[in-house]
Formats: C-alpha cells, sequence, structure tokens
C-alpha cells in the first residue's frame, strides 16, 4: 500500500509541477508547497524527514516547517551567498556604467567587418562572450539590438538572420559566475570523490571542456544556415523599416575605457588568473568578487575624485544582492522538493532501480532522460531554470546509482537548458527579438533551430564521449 502512495503522490507532484513550468506559473512557491505536503504524505506513511542527521522538533506537524528552515540556512551559507554577492556585483556594475563601457568596447570594433556572413559567426561568439557580463539573455538581446543589430543590417544582413544570431547569444559560455554551475559544484563538492572541488575547477575542468567546443560548432553552423535560408527565402520576405536606435556612445579617455570595460569581468579573470597560474592562493568566487568590488569603488573615488556620491552608489551592489534572493529561493524551494520526494522513498527507489543498470552498459540512458525531459521543459515554458535546480541534489545519488560519473548528468543538463531556449517561441529573448525587429516568432526559431539542435547533439555526444 505505501509504494502505491508513493508512486501516486510522485507522479501527481511532478504532474503539478511541469503544468506550473508550462503555465509559466511562479514555480518557486509550487515547489515549497509540494515539497511540504509530500513531507507530510511521509509522515501519515509512517516515514521521516528525508534529511540526513534531521533533528526532530519532537511534535510531527512542526518536522516539515523545520525541514524547510534547515535548508534555507544550508543554501544560504554555500550556494546562495555566492549567488547573492554575484548579484551585488553585477548591479554596481551597472550602476557606475562599467557594464556599458564593456559593451561599446567589445562591439565597436564589429562595426568595420562588411561582409554579412563573416559577421554572422562573429557577432555570435561576441555575444556569448557579453553574456559573462550581462547573464540575461533577455537583457543581452536588447542591448544588442540597440548596438549589432543596426551594424549587421548596414552590412547587408538579412533580418531573420540578424535576429536569430541574437536570440542565441546567451548560450552556454563558461563561467565560474554562473548560479548553475555554483549549484553543481556546491553540491558535487558535498561528496568524498568531488571534495573541495571549486566552481572554478567544474567550469574549467568539465564544462568548458564541452562547451567551448560547441560554441565552436554552433558558430559554423550558424553560418551555414543563415546562408542557406537567405537563398531559400531570397525574394520571399520584404524586410520592413525597423526604428532601432543606438545606445550612446562612451565618452573618456582610452585609459578610463580600458579600465571600466574590464572591471565587469575582473572576478573571472582574477578566477582564471590564480587556476592557471597554478598559485597556492585559494581564490573563490566571492572573495574574487568581493575584492573586483572594493577595486571598482577605488577606480570610482579617483574618476570623481572622492566625492561622496561614490560611497552612496555602493548602495547598488547591496541592492543587487537583494535581486539575487529570487535565485537563492528558487534553488531552496527546489531542494524542499527534492527532499519531499526523499521523504516518501521515492529517491531510494529510483536508486535501487539504478543500481540494476549497473555493468548492463545503459548508463547513457538517465543523462539522456534528463536530458530530453530538459529539453521537453523549455521548448514548452521557455525556461529550464526550475528542472536543472531541482534535479541538483538528485545528479550525484542517481548517477552513482547508476554506476556513472555525476558530470555526465550536469554538464549536458546544464547546456541543454540554456542551449534550447532560443528555439522556444515562447521563451522571453524570442518573443522580444520577434518584437523588435516586426517579425513572427516561429520565424525566428525557423533560424534558430539548427544551429541550436545542432549544438545539443554535439554537446550531448561529447559529454557521453568524455564523463560516461
Amino acid at each position: 500500500m505505501n509504494n502505491f502512495i508513493m508512486y501516486a503522490t510522485a507522479i501527481i507532484a511532478v504532474a503539478l509541477l511541469t503544468y506550473m513550468l508550462i503555465k509559466k506559473m511562479d514555480i518557486k512557491i509550487t515547489l515549497f508547497g509540494l515539497g511540504l505536503v509530500l513531507m507530510y504524505i511521509a509522515i501519515a506513511m509512517g516515514k521521516g524527514i528525508g534529511i540526513k542527521d534531521f533533528a526532530s522538533t519532537g511534535a510531527a506537524l512542526l518536522d516539515p516547517i523545520k525541514a524547510i528552515g534547515d535548508i534555507f540556512k544550508q543554501n544560504l551559507s554555500a550556494a546562495g551567498f555566492i549567488i547573492l554577492i554575484l548579484g551585488g556585483y553585477s548591479a554596481y556594475m551597472s550602476k557606475i556604467g562599467a557594464n556599458d563601457v564593456t559593451v561599446n568596447v567589445l562591439t565597436k570594433p564589429i562595426s568595420k567587418i562588411k561582409s554579412a556572413y563573416i559577421l554572422v559567426p562573429i557577432v555570435f561568439l561576441l555575444g556569448n562572450l557579453l553574456s559573462l557580463v550581462i547573464p540575461s539573455a533577455s537583457n543581452l538581446s536588447i542591448i544588442l539590438l540597440a548596438t549589432l543589430f543596426p551594424v549587421m543590417k548596414k552590412a547587408g544582413m538579412s533580418t531573420l538572420t540578424a535576429a536569430a544570431v541574437i536570440a542565441t547569444t546567451a548560450t552556454v559560455m563558461p563561467t565560474p559566475l554562473g548560479s548553475d554551475n555554483v549549484a553543481i559544484a556546491q553540491e558535487l563538492a558535498k561528496y568524498p570523490a568531488y571534495a573541495g572541488l571549486s566552481v572554478t575547477d567544474y567550469v574549467m575542468k568539465y564544462h568548458a571542456m564541452v562547451s567551448v567546443p560547441t560554441l565552436g560548432v554552433m558558430a559554423a553552423l550558424h553560418y551555414l544556415w543563415q546562408k542557406f535560408m537567405d537563398k531559400k527565402d531570397a525574394g520571399k520576405i520584404q524586410d520592413e523599416e525597423l526604428d532601432i536606435k543606438d545606445i550612446k556612445e562612451i565618452e573618456g579617455s582610452a585609459l578610463f575605457k580600458t579600465v571600466y570595460a574590464l572591471l565587469p569581468l575582473l572576478p573571472i579573470l582574477l578566477l582564471i588568473l590564480v587556476y592557471f597560474t597554478g598559485s597556492s592562493i585559494k581564490l573563490s568566487v566571492e572573495v574574487a568578487s568581493i575584492l573586483s568590488f572594493i577595486i571598482a569603488i577605488i577606480c570610482e573615488l579617483v574618476r570623481y575624485k572622492g566625492d561622496k556620491r561614490v560611497l552612496s552608489d555602493t548602495e547598488g551592489f547591496f541592492k543587487g544582492m537583494a535581486n539575487g534572493i529570487s535565485i537563492v529561493a528558487l534553488l531552496v524551494a527546489a531542494s524542499v522538493f527534492v527532499t519531499g520526494l526523499k521523504s516518501i522513498g521515492l529517491i531510494s527507489t529510483l536508486q535501487s532501480a539504478m543500481l540494476s543498470t549497473q555493468g548492463t552498459g545503459m548508463g547513457i540512458i538517465l543523462p539522456l532522460i534528463l536530458v530530453g525531459l530538459s529539453l521537453l521543459i523549455v521548448l514548452l515554458s521557455g525556461s529550464g531554470t526550475a528542472l536543472f535546480f531541482a534535479l541538483v541534489p538528485l545528479m550525484v545519488p542517481l548517477a552513482e546509482a547508476a554506476g556513472i560519473s555525476p558530470i555526465a548528468i550536469s554538464v549536458p543538463m546544464g547546456l541543454a537548458g540554456n542551449l534550447m531556449r532560443a528555439v522556444s517561441p515562447v521563451a522571453a529573448v524570442t518573443v522580444i527579438v520577434a518584437g523588435s525587429v516586426k517579425k513572427p516568432a516561429l520565424e525566428i526559431v525557423k533560424r534558430t533551430a539548427v544551429p541550436m539542435l545542432g549544438g545539443v547533439i554535439f554537446m550531448f555526444v561529447l559529454s557521453m564521449i568524455l564523463f560516461l
């Protein structure tokens, strides 16, 4: 009877979660609610809370509430704190105008290239580089529509080609500042096999091994596919007159532009420098970000000659931390949901099922199913973030039970969601780009589908070769 209740509640919970994702409803409260209900069902089944060494309150009705509190404290002191710091630093870079300088400095040389199709892979790769500074796909597309779209049109590029390139710029750039990479590195570090693993180690040793070649493949596919589609659509599609304004030119000396263009990238540069020099210094993401913040304040003090507005502007850092709390809440909510599934016994049952596949050569099935699920959710909802965070706590236990490396799950799952976003007609970035260039979203998707799906296939095969 308990097995029937376990499977029935798990199926209903997953179905409700999928429905909410597709309907684009607030997923955090859904994950919290489902996790809480699952824990109460577990208690009714005579099971405990699925947290290792959980200390009961002494009142069964209060235990699920305490579990949520415990999960909050655990995440806020680990991955959550790093995410808050990164949110603060990004916001401060916008506040002092450093992000604008970086975009201006990196995009200006593009205007000298007059070949439309040579621009396709260059803009694609440049846009991905800029996603290190502006991680939001929607915000990056708005900036590129203002800065690079006119340049691409002037070079003779078709509207649909330019739109497709811009819609796919925020994909899989390897960065230790990504919240998804932070979350998975922190989770892996909990296990003896990955003890001491930093997010920089994870990105450089595993993520970049797949994401960098994938970016190259997608750049080549973009070039070939856009050229083919332009020939196919020649004379069929009339480009409308578009009114997209350029952002203002950044004024200042060469020294100012150089320093402020580097500031948004400084945490990454510091982490990479320490990593590749083999230094004995242990530089974490939060230390690199706080150090960069201090350097940025010093730069501002020099720029404004000690004006008190510099100290006032630092408030932007702390407000940015507050903005990052939504990502932390999503991470906590996903953990609560997984705890609920553990409590009813589903995870241990899945692990037992996975153990039976060890040595059968069927290890590829687990990452294939999870990547396929990610692709489906992203295609239907336009976002796969919630699903990825929900599965982070499960990756190591399921991988170990299946007898495969957790990296064979974490890397392809993390990349799949980001790649598939530009293929979804309901994704925010697709809608923004389509509306800006006055084209149907499905026309944009026709141009993004082949490069992105090609990237998904390539990265999955490469991940299996390297990590399975």
